[in-house]
């Protein structure tokens, strides 16, 4: 089927992308664990699949190169998605640390600065497990599916640890006398 494919015959890559479908959205599914993702991804997949099917050795089975080929593209796929979401907390991070323009209100500055202090001393309670899960939750904004990938751990522990975390945060800063 490839060599005809290679061919130009449309009908069999019609036929190659419909019998591969399934497990090319499996695999990127499980990368991101989002259903609009994982189209978009199997999309991308079939495109560089389409542009290197030249590259396939006849000899080999075209299934493992096919998942590989998707296993691939969805690990550089995360790491660029990686990549732009440090720029933009690094780029939050200097906004947060630049210096407010004089036409801010120095008293409203003050208050951010202390509700910030605030609250960093409260993270400061939290064991590790826990805080690490409401900082990439609440603070830097990543989904669930996300942190899984990224701490390794099942989408239901990860929601455990938010709502621990939230809850002795709350606890520590009442117990801190919270305005």
């Amino acid at each position: 089927m490839v060599s005809r494919c290679l061919e130009g015959d449309s009908g069999s890559w019609e036929t190659l992308v419909e019998k591969h479908r399934r497990r090319v959205f499996n695999i990127a599914y499980k990368f991101t664990g989002r259903h609009d993702r994982a189209e978009d991804l199997s999309q991308e997949i079939f495109l560089r699949i389409f542009k290197n099917l030249g590259k396939f050795d006849p000899a080999a089975d075209f299934s493992k190169w096919l998942a590989s080929v998707a296993r691939n593209h969805c690990i550089d796929n995360y790491r660029s998605t990686r990549r732009e979401q440090r720029t933009m907390v690094d780029d939050g991070l200097a906004f947060d640390l630049a210096v407010a323009p004089s036409s801010t209100d120095p008293l409203r500055s003050i208050e951010a600065a202390e509700a910030k202090e605030f609250l960093r001393v409260g993270l400061a309670t939290l064991p590790e497990k826990l805080r690490e899960a409401v900082v990439l939750r609440d603070l830097k904004g990543l989904a669930y599916e996300e942190m899984a990938v990224r701490l390794s751990l099942p989408v239901g522990t990860i929601k455990s640890r938010i709502n621990r975390g939230r809850e002795e945060l709350a606890r520590a800063l009442r117990a801190k006398g919270s305005r």
